[in-house]
């Protein structure tokens, strides 16, 4: 499969050195993961004030959203069996735009649950479309560069959500200060008016990214990319695997998995509970919105410092991933200890300490599968619902201590110190020899 893939880059490049064309589409579709994961940030303090929500109610936007991975990991694979990865491709577009386009009635109606409906599709889309992309990081290029391609599609993605925001917040919430202030003085019926015009705001962003997703998903229908298909993976069973014949007989796998679900829900909260953490603590809404771009350009950095120079050069990945839990132990305890935006900032270098976590630990994990490789990847896609359980978990801590609300960020202190045990420890529980580096 890889092989015959390859060759087909080559012939649509031009030159067996060539990959510029599919790395501009791959880089492409990273980007648009990025962007459209990364809109929650704003969508969250929006949707706070359009729907009038606590801060709990506020984070089913990313429950809604990540849980999607949950559910779509197993099924995601039989989808692409029956349509091929390149068809996969276009129709996880196809359902983020359908996703997209139910935010019109929800933004008609203001119905809560129909915005949730139609994050949970996109969400839906996006799980398709990321199991069918990944494939191809590793076949557009020689092997031994793959790690850097992936450093390359991750600040792709970085890159969009640091700009998403930013974008959606100018259409949605650019008087956000003075449409509260003025929210204060109204009676009952100009209130729920003001709130209506409010939560219309945001149908003209969504049609016209439903209308990019649409003509995205017919640009790689018909884009020089190899239509690879799936083939029974090779047995290279080791010593190990072949002596096991069942997923759960590799521990190393399971606390992987866990330290995946952890590390994706600190993630999530660094970059989607940042603005409305701002606000909370009296920062001006103009500000504030700001905010989920500095947690992503912190993960632009850490990418290029240490995914493009420092590994594997100075480092290595599993030193990285301890680096990186020490990190996030250190600024976490810091962003709770300070006050104003001292603090905030200390949440945006979150996503520093972020950078690395998902490629350092991912080889940890599906080390020595063999055969069960297919199995366990599912499994770790699954522990991205890691997103949609710990942010809530932030949100009700933070309603629960409204009057001091970093202490909500306490929940990461633990989930980075078992990361840190797995990076130590957890990696090699039972497995013999060979281990990671």
């Amino acid at each position: 499969m890889e092989k015959t893939a390859k060759k087909e880059i080559e012939k649509t490049a031009g030159t067996g050195n060539s990959y510029w064309i599919p790395m501009l589409i791959i880089g492409a579709l990273f980007f648009i993961f990025g962007f459209v994961t990364w809109l929650n940030g704003i969508l969250i303090p929006y949707l706070t004030i359009a729907c009038e929500l606590t801060t709990f109610q506020a984070l089913l936007v990313a429950f809604a959203f990540y849980i999607s991975y949950f559910v779509m990991a197993l099924p995601s694979s039989w989808v692409l069996s029956k349509t091929g990865f390149k068809n996969g491709m276009m129709v996880g577009l196809m359902i983020m735009a359908v996703g997209a386009l139910i935010f019109i009635p929800a933004a008609i109606s203001r119905i809560y649950a129909i915005f949730l409906l139609g994050l949970f599709v996109m969400g839906t889309g996006l799980a398709i479309l990321q199991t069918a992309v990944n494939p191809y990081i590793t076949i557009i290029g020689p092997r031994e560069s793959a790690a850097t391609r992936i450093s390359i599609m991750g600040i792709c993605n970085k890159l969009a959500g640091a700009i998403a925001p930013l974008i959606l917040a100018y259409f949605i919430l650019s008087d956000g200060d003075a449409f509260v202030a003025n929210l204060a003085t109204l009676g009952e019926a100009d209130k729920v008016l003001a709130l209506d015009q409010l939560a219309m705001r945001v149908i003209p962003p969504y049609i016209v990214m439903a209308i990019v997703l649409v003509l995205l998903g017919i640009g790689v229908k018909f884009s020089p990319l190899p239509d690879v298909e799936t083939e029974p993976e090779e047995e290279t069973d080791t010593q190990v695997t072949s002596t096991r014949t069942s997923i759960f007989q590799f521990p190393h796998l399971w606390l992987g998995a866990l330290a995946l679900f952890l590390y994706v829900g600190v993630e999530v909260i660094a970059g989607d509970t940042i603005i409305r953490y701002g606000i909370a603590l009296g920062i001006p809404i103009a500000e504030a919105k700001i905010f989920t771009t500095y947690t992503l350009f912190a993960m632009i950095v850490g990418y290029v410092l240490i995914g493009l120079i420092l590994v594997p050069k100075i480092i290595t990945q599993r030193t990285a991933l301890k680096l990186s839990a020490i990190m996030g132990v250190i600024f976490t305890l810091l962003a709770i200890f300070t006050e104003g935006k001292t603090s905030v900032m200390f949440v945006a270098l979150l996503g520093f300490a972020n950078a690395l976590v998902w490629p350092a630990m991912w080889p940890l994990a599906i080390h020595d599968l063999g055969k069960f490789i297919k199995t366990g990847s599912s499994i770790l896609i699954m522990m991205i619902a890691g997103g949609a359980l710990l942010p809530l978990v932030w949100g009700k801590l933070s309603d629960i201590f409204a009057g001091n609300p970093q202490t909500a960020y306490w929940i990461c202190v633990p989930c980075y110190l078992y990361i840190l045990y797995y990076s130590i420890w957890g990696f090699k529980v039972g497995l013999k020899g060979n281990h990671l580096q």
